[in-house]
């Protein structure tokens, strides 16, 4: 059997980070979210995988080549624009000749439920397996509706809240036989103009039977927004095996499940709580405080007395000395002047909104800070308020305070008024 991963996607609400790169490239718990669900496919015994690309395809081509060295043997194929998930599967008709695995790369799923989607195909021989999720908010997603608990009626995209069948959401995680190529055919477009895989599922199992099994939350990430990338983070990290191989000063203290890359090293006096990942290169302290659920990318450099937590840093950044990054995500190769604080918690104790392609959403968090793009530069002292967004190779001046988002390629300074006068006048 082999699989066909959907790595197309332009990633939108997570800009500025999708600004420079695939959306399945970047990092949570030191890996690519691309390279979890490879993982997962893997573990299944799927050694022969198709990834369908078109957003910055071409950093996915190069960053896993072939697949030998993961122990894989990857093809590629282009989908020529934001076509939909239909769409992308058709590509991979010339690829597949036999049943095969198809997963949404953009999410991160446990090995297990690619097992339980792969195991009930193989036993009960339907023409079609999928995992359904449990979820509070049915209207983000296709809405699975059932018969006799496994048996797939129908699938609604995004259905009004009041009118979703069920609160079973699509967990992008599906077996296919070839049959499915035809129902994609045989699908109109959607109000988007985009042909949607869950509409040709719907056409199958009209005809033919289609199995459901149902898959813990716990076992299933969907990252849509901002703060998704913090909590594919934190549970990113709480699976992965950790292991300390670089340098640790005396007088540093390393508490918890902590990975510390070969080249990486740890000065006296730094305090890290895992689960916490720092990547090769890097280096922290001396004196900082690296709390739970942190992941430091390549070459970073975390200065004196730094306090950072439940944030994703990534690789080649600089974080001054005294300053503090909480339920952050810092773009490649940002450099922070001395003092700069990312505030992760209102006034009001409220939760935390951000502005998602010109919308305020409300994160549900009331703890979020600040998503800083690629090459953001700040000076000392200055300020992020908590949800907002800094686009890439943006300058922040000395003590400015940002209280809301700035775009990419702009300086912000703050103009000061100077009174001169005498002494004792």
């Amino acid at each position: 059997m082999k699989a066909v991963v959907l790595a197309a996607g332009e990633g939108v609400r997570l800009q500025p980070i999708t600004s420079t790169r695939p959306k399945h490239l970047i990092k949570v718990g030191g890996k690519p979210i691309l390279g979890h669900c490879l993982s997962a496919v893997k573990s299944c015994g799927v050694y022969e995988v198709l990834i369908v690309v078109h957003y910055m395809g071409d950093m996915i081509r190069e960053f896993y080549g072939d697949g030998k060295k993961f122990g894989l043997k990857i093809e590629y194929a282009e989908q020529k624009g934001v076509l939909g998930t239909g769409d992308a599967v058709s590509v991979a008709e010339s690829y597949v000749k036999d049943d095969f695995v198809l997963v949404y790369g953009d999410l991160l799923f446990s090995a297990e439920a690619v097992k339980n989607v792969v195991n009930m195909y193989k036993e009960e021989k339907p023409a079609a397996t999928m995992a359904v999720v449990p979820v509070e908010n049915p209207e983000s997603y296709g809405v699975v509706e059932l018969e006799n608990e496994k048996t797939v009626k129908r699938i609604v995209e995004k259905p009004n809240r009041n009118e979703a069948p069920t609160n079973l959401a699509n967990a992008g995680i599906y077996v296919f036989s070839t049959e499915i190529f035809e129902k994609i055919k045989a699908t109109s477009k959607s109000a988007r103009g985009e042909q949607e895989v869950t509409d040709a599922v719907s056409l199958l199992a009209k005809e033919r039977t289609v199995l459901a099994t149902k898959i813990s939350r716990e076992d299933w990430i969907d990252i849509g927004r901002p703060w998704d990338l913090l909590e594919a983070n934190r549970w990113a990290l709480m699976r992965r095996t950790h292991k300390v191989c670089g340098i640790v000063e005396s007088g540093a203290n390393l508490v918890g499940p902590v990975s510390v890359a070969e080249t990486a090293r740890i000065r006296s006096g730094a305090y890290v709580e895992g689960p916490a990942f720092i990547d090769e290169e890097s280096d922290i302290g001396p004196n900082c405080y690296i709390r739970p659920y942190t992941s430091i990318g390549r070459k970073a450099r975390i200065g004196n007395a730094c306090e950072i937590k439940n944030s994703i840093i990534m690789d080649g950044v600089h974080v001054g000395h005294l300053s503090y990054v909480g339920d952050s995500i810092l773009g490649e190769k940002c450099n922070l002047g001395a003092g700069t604080v990312t505030a992760n918690y209102r006034f009001d104790a409220g939760t935390v909104k951000m502005m998602i392609r010109d919308k305020v959403v409300d994160s549900g968090r009331t703890k979020l800070g600040a998503v800083l793009g690629d090459n953001v530069k700040t000076g000392i002292n200055a300020l992020f308020m908590p949800g907002v967004k800094v686009g890439c190779n943006s300058w922040i001046g000395p003590n400015v305070v940002v209280s809301r988002d700035v775009k990419a390629d702009t300086i912000v300074l703050l103009k000061q008024e100077i009174k001169e006068g005498k002494l004792n006048s």
